[in-house]
């Protein structure tokens, strides 16, 4: 699985996300190496980086600024499904290596 180019927005999330509908994530690939851009609703800047594994699965770290300046981190596995229409949906489970290191689930689907 190729997620070179592909964006995506979050269509729900936990309470304790700080990603809103309005995050936009840019995802670029080379290899099983990738990396992504994001900002939107409570995030001033974000990046994440990760693997991709053979079935397109993604272990990811990440670091974000938000809209109140604090630097934010965790880590996250990232499952994909191709929904009817061809396109992605990402189901997420992630932790708060930062702050209070809580956890939370995220769904992203691709625009």
């Amino acid at each position: 699985m190729n997620y070179n180019g592909k964006k995506f927005r979050p269509i729900s999330g936990s309470d304790n996300s700080e990603t809103t509908q309005e995050t936009i994530f840019e995802y670029h690939q080379t290899g099983q190496i990738l990396s992504a851009d994001y900002s939107g609703g409570n995030i001033v800047k974000g990046q994440l980086i990760g693997l991709v594994a053979d079935n397109g699965t993604i272990e990811m770290r990440y670091q974000q600024i938000n809209v109140n300046n604090e630097l934010m981190t965790g880590e996250c596995t990232s499952v994909p499904e191709t929904m009817g229409n061809g396109k992605l949906r990402l189901r997420e489970t992630w932790v708060w290596t930062s702050g209070d290191r809580s956890k939370g689930q995220s769904i992203l689907e691709e625009i």
